[in-house]
Order: structure tokens, then C-alpha cells, then sequence
């Protein structure tokens, strides 16, 4: 699995409760604290995360989220780009339009600043003009080993944009429906990252949430034929944040898993354990930016594949 030695992560500017992205993301929660308070509790869990990967000799690209114009989900970069080793950069189609505002060219800018080359910019914004929606590595769990591409389909990731991905990253996709009981009612997961993770070794996945045999039998399938040993979590652990979880390696190549210490507290000894035989894991306390933003540790991260001068 090539991991990254390269991250970026986007300090918050105006963090907060995003009632757009809250139709469809059922892990968001509206708080009643202040808005100055949740902002600076947003900052603190931002910098003690970056502090805790920092510490592990982890390159992490910090960048300022610009005050104007307002982007409470600045803090999740993952979903609006991502970079590839032959120095593609693709900028995606966002579900929610105060969310576009995201997409800055003066970060791509930046990342070319520090040596990072970019041969080709791809901008799928043009997806939105039809109502089609493919949320970056929110919306696609990546294994670059075998080039291939999971994608549970939702409202925020539609067939269409994500074979076009496919097609110009030569990577197959591997398409299914995954859901959650929601006041009982079955709804579709918005983001594949959400129950799946794929590392070298390891691919943690809600095989649960998966409810046609046929496709939970492909999922299962594709990612043992890819040489991964798969450690199933329960619906319960997913809604813990126990799917979002990234591997990564730093300068000394050492591999690390990163999850929330909401994920790593849902998981049992034996889940713990086989992650450790593998990796070291990093587990930031990030519950403010977890229930209101509803997204962890995987969404915070977008990484740097980009070859370097």
C-alpha cells in the first residue's frame, strides 16, 4: 500500500455546525456552546492532533483556513482534492455549496511553493452543473497497491464522476450500497471513509452495513484477493468513528494508524492488537470537531503524493 510521508491539514478558521452537509451526515450534532468556544476547542484539538503526528516525525503541511469567505468544513480538506505520485492534482464535486468555497488555488500554489510538483490540474467542479457529487477520499477508499477504488454510492458520490476518477487514474472500481438504521430507518452512508479503511496489511470495514450479500461478498472478496486481512466492525463501532481511520508512514518509514480516541475506545483488545502487529497508532482527542462537523481523524488529513523537487 503506498502510504504518505506528506500530509496537509487546514487549521480552522470558523469552525462549526454546517446545516447544509446535516441532511445527509447523521454523525454531525448541534451543540449549544458558544460559537467563539467551539472555535477555540476546534483549535486546540486541531494542534494537539498535528503536535501528536509531529511527534512521530510525521510531515504535516499546516495550512491557515482564510477567515473570508466562511468555511465551517475548512477542517476537512479530504474532500475536495487529492494528489497523485505522477503529479496529477484532481479538485472534486461537492454536495454542498457553502462546502466549494473550500477549493483554493492558493494552497495548490503554496503546496508548488515547497517543491511539490504538479504536472496536471484536473477540476471535476463541472459535475455540480448536473447534480453529480464525488467527495474525494471522503467518497473513495483508495488501495494504490492494486488500483482499485471502493465507493459505497449516496448522495455525495455518483457513479458517473466516479468512473471518470477511474478512467484517468487507470484504477478499477469496486461500487456498492452501504447503509445505517437511522430513528429506524435505513439511510445511505454519505461517505465510504466512513466504514472502511484500507492500510497495507490491514482493511478495516462494516461488512454489516452492506446489505446485499452479492456486494458484501465483492467487498470481501476484492480486498482478500488484494492481500489484505480484514477485521470487520460492528455498526455500533462505525458510529464511534471506527471505520475512519488512515495509515501513514513518516521520514523514517515507520507506518502508523491514525483514529480518533472515540475510534480507539470502541474497538476491542483483539481489533487493537492486530492493528498493532502492523502499525503504531495514533489516536488525537477530537470530540468537538467529531459531533459537530461529524467527521475524524481520516477527514482531517489530505495527503501529499505529489513527487518532490
Amino acid at each position: 500500500m503506498q502510504t504518505s510521508p506528506n500530509i496537509l491539514m487546514v487549521r480552522p478558521a470558523n469552525f462549526g455546525f454546517n446545516t447544509e452537509t446535516a441532511a445527509n451526515n447523521f454523525y454531525q450534532q448541534m451543540d449549544d456552546r458558544s460559537g467563539k468556544e467551539i472555535q477555540e476547542l476546534a483549535r486546540k484539538e486541531f494542534d494537539g492532533f498535528v503536535a501528536l503526528l509531529r511527534d512521530q516525525r510525521v510531515n504535516v503541511e499546516v495550512v491557515e483556513d482564510t477567515e473570508n469567505p466562511v468555511k465551517t468544513d475548512a477542517v476537512f480538506p479530504n474532500n475536495w482534492f487529492s494528489t497523485h505520485s505522477d503529479g496529477k492534482l484532481i479538485m472534486y464535486p461537492m454536495f454542498s455549496p457553502n462546502r466549494r468555497l473550500e477549493r483554493r488555488k492558493d494552497l495548490i500554489e503554496m503546496l508548488m511553493h515547497k517543491g511539490y510538483q504538479v504536472s496536471d490540474i484536473l477540476d471535476l467542479s463541472f459535475f455540480e452543473n448536473d447534480g453529480q457529487y464525488l467527495e474525494g477520499t471522503g467518497s473513495m477508499v483508495m488501495d494504490h497497491e492494486s488500483k482499485t477504488i471502493f465507493a459505497c454510492y449516496s448522495e455525495r458520490t455518483h457513479p458517473f464522476p466516479l468512473q471518470y476518477v477511474a478512467e484517468l487514474l487507470d484504477y478499477k472500481v469496486v461500487g456498492f450500497h452501504s447503509v445505517q438504521e437511522i430513528e429506524g430507518v435505513q439511510s445511505p452512508i454519505y461517505h465510504t471513509n466512513v466504514m472502511m479503511h484500507i492500510g497495507r496489511d490491514l482493511a478495516v470495514v462494516c461488512l454489516d452495513s452492506i446489505p446485499k450479500a452479492s456486494e458484501k461478498q465483492l467487498v470481501q472478496r476484492t480486498l482478500t484477493n488484494n492481500g489484505k486481512k480484514v477485521i470487520p466492525i460492528t455498526p455500533k463501532q462505525k458510529f464511534n468513528f471506527a471505520g475512519n481511520m488512515l495509515e501513514l508512514s513518516n521520514d523514517g518509514g515507520e507506518k502508523f494508524t491514525i483514529m480518533s480516541q472515540t475510534a480507539y475506545d470502541s474497538l476491542n483488545p483483539g481489533q487493537i492488537q492486530l492493528i498493532e502487529k502492523y502499525t503504531t497508532i495514533i489516536s488525537p482527542q477530537i470530540p468537538t470537531i467529531e459531533k459537530l462537523g461529524g467527521g475524524s481523524a481520516r477527514c482531517m488529513i489530505a495527503e501529499i503524493f505529489l513527487p518532490k523537487k
